[in-house]
């Protein structure tokens, strides 16, 4: 007999949430390793009770439309949510959730990981001796720039940007910050001082993202800005892709107006702006930030307790 509900997974996640979930509704899952097209993906949301999705899957009112009066709500896997149209589902009366909270530690990881890794050319060292060119010491091989004692700018104050700067006081750093507005409480935690855009831009020589995509915060990063950088600063963007106008970005790193930059997120993603993966000052992640065993396990569960809530006519713990 079947359950009482039937929930769509729009793409493969760990098997045990899978199996969580299972355990109160009828699941169905994409059993490709691939985005559903737009055309799928309303066939597949038709008649659910709710929908797991990934942030890659565009929630518009025609998905909406198609899936039906009975859906109740369709649960983002992953913190951001700019691919749900709000105010389509408003009108649908269906609710929307993400998992946050849960991703900031790997987040924070991740964007340190690209940090290390440009400041201390890891990839090209790798590839360096994969390709039999390490002969012995070399006091002038690839000399990278050190982090203590340095200055560390973040731009985004919340819960991610707050752990990341954390971290930095272990390496002695200075750090400095901008958001909308002074934040107290991210100042006590991370000894930090807020200073203006164009400052930090000026002074910083680590610069780290974690801003939420907004009409304010697309290419909050372009020319103007890459030309305020030191020459010898590294750019890290864990955030999102088009925070960073890429094009601008590649032309910054191409004209050695910054030394580096790590990214996790594109503005187009999965494409990349031409050029920018033939530049040796950049590493390249593939949208990695949340991709830890652990992590991903507890989003799955962050969205099956959102998918309960609605489907039991509660309020989903992390409704929009």
């Amino acid at each position: 007999m079947g359950k009482q509900w039937n929930v769509y997974v729009t793409r493969m996640i760990p098997q045990e949430v899978i199996d969580e979930l299972a355990q109160h509704c009828d699941v169905e899952v994409n059993p490709e390793n691939r985005p559903l097209t737009k055309a799928e993906l309303m066939e597949k949301v038709q008649g659910r009770d709710a929908v797991l999705t990934q942030a890659g899957d565009i929630v518009d009112d025609a998905v909406l439309a198609a899936a039906g009066p009975q859906c109740k709500i369709f649960a983002n896997y992953a913190v951001g949510y700019n691919n749900f149209d709000l105010a389509a589902a408003a009108r649908h009366k269906v609710m929307l959730s993400n998992t946050p909270d849960v991703v900031t530690d790997s987040t924070v990881e991740m964007a340190w990981a690209l940090l290390f890794a440009v400041a201390r050319r890891l990839v090209e060292a790798d590839a360096y001796v994969r390709t039999g060119k390490f002969k012995g010491l070399d006091p002038m091989l690839l000399l990278g720039t050190g982090l203590t004692g340095k200055t560390l700018g973040v731009i985004g104050a919340g819960r991610i940007g707050s752990k990341f700067a954390q971290k930095g006081r272990a390496f002695d750093m200075k750090i400095i910050y901008n958001d909308v507005a002074p934040n107290a409480r991210f100042e006590e935690e991370t000894g930090a001082t807020y200073v203006d855009k164009d400052t930090l831009l000026a002074q910083a020589d680590f610069l780290s993202l974690h801003v939420p995509l907004l009409p304010a915060t697309r290419h909050l990063i372009g020319a103007r800005e890459l030309k305020l950088m030191k020459k010898t600063a590294i750019l890290i963007n864990s955030s999102r892709g088009p925070v960073v106008n890429e094009t601008d970005l590649v032309q910054a790193l191409q004209d050695g107006e910054i030394r580096g930059a790590g990214l996790d997120v594109f503005e187009n993603e999965p494409a990349l702006a031409p050029g920018l993966s033939d530049l040796p000052n950049v590493v390249l992640a593939p949208h990695l930030g949340t991709a830890t065993h652990e992590t991903r396990l507890g989003m799955g569960r962050v969205a099956i307790a959102n998918i309960l809530a609605a489907l039991r006519g509660e309020t989903p713990p992390n409704k929009l």
